[in-house]
């Protein structure tokens, strides 16, 4: 998760940094991503449904030992839910809207079948660089599957609709630009076919969405009105991670 500049450690205007334990200060308790809330109802949760690849263990705690920005670093538990739904809708394509050092776009990899792909979009790969490539490139069955594109995710988006991808797409995550969010969900509806999957990340950010006062937090609250709004779709807003929208294409 990035494309944007860093914002200051400890969560800056649009939400990026974590906060000390995972937790906005004040914000509800009882949820969050396992690696920063150690409530021992997540805890058992976890315990009793992760199942991470030796690749995906290691990008995981590098990413957390090496990144100053590691709570960026999408939540296991959501990374597994996504690998259920590529399995289940039996997913070849998938779209991967914030790089970070590539965990998610790995879990997509290890889910998708041998002929799979994956899109990812960042507009800084330093963190891919410094912490992802290093792992990848003891994987290469998995990094084969992964197209790393450098730039802004939203022309990027643009340019496959403009080249003709709408509804060729299977699964798409968003974890990127805060701001942008509703603007993402767009372009993911356009690129999914029917019976496509999407999961939108830090959808409840800290619990911020119940009185958004900072741009980045405002943009999740009017994407997930959006979403419930939207006939086209099927949706499910749940209390995983940060918050997980998960919205099913009609």
């Amino acid at each position: 998760m990035s494309e944007r500049p860093p914002s200051p450690p400890f969560g800056g205007p649009h939400g990026r940094g974590p906060h000390p334990g995972g937790l906005h200060p004040g914000g509800p308790k009882n949820f969050g991503k396992s690696y920063q809330n150690k409530d021992p109802i997540i805890t058992y949760c976890v315990e009793h449904s992760l199942k991470q690849t030796p690749a995906e263990k290691e990008l995981q705690e590098s990413t957390l030992a090496k990144e100053r920005m590691a709570g960026a670093l999408g939540a296991p538990e959501v990374l597994q839910l996504g690998k259920n739904f590529i399995e289940l809708i039996g997913a070849k394509r998938a779209l991967d809207i914030g790089t970070f050092t590539g965990a998610s776009a790995l879990a997509w990899a290890v889910a998708l079948p041998e002929d799979g792909q994956v899109h990812t979009f960042d507009v800084d790969h330093t963190p891919l660089e410094n912490t992802g490539l290093p792992v990848f490139n003891k994987y290469p069955e998995y990094k084969k599957k992964i197209v790393f594109n450098l730039g802004s995710a939203m022309d990027k988006l643009d340019e496959l609709i403009a080249n003709g991808e709408e509804g060729k797409f299977d699964f798409s995550f968003i974890d990127a630009n805060k701001d942008t969010y509703p603007e993402y969900y767009e372009k993911s509806m356009k690129l999914l076919r029917k019976g496509g999957v999407i999961l939108i990340d830090n959808s409840l950010m800290f619990g911020s969405v119940l009185n958004p006062i900072q741009p980045g937090h405002k943009a999740i609250d009017a994407c997930n009105k959006k979403i419930f709004a939207d006939q086209a779709n099927a949706n499910i807003l749940l209390t995983l991670g940060d918050g997980t929208h998960v919205v099913f294409k009609r």
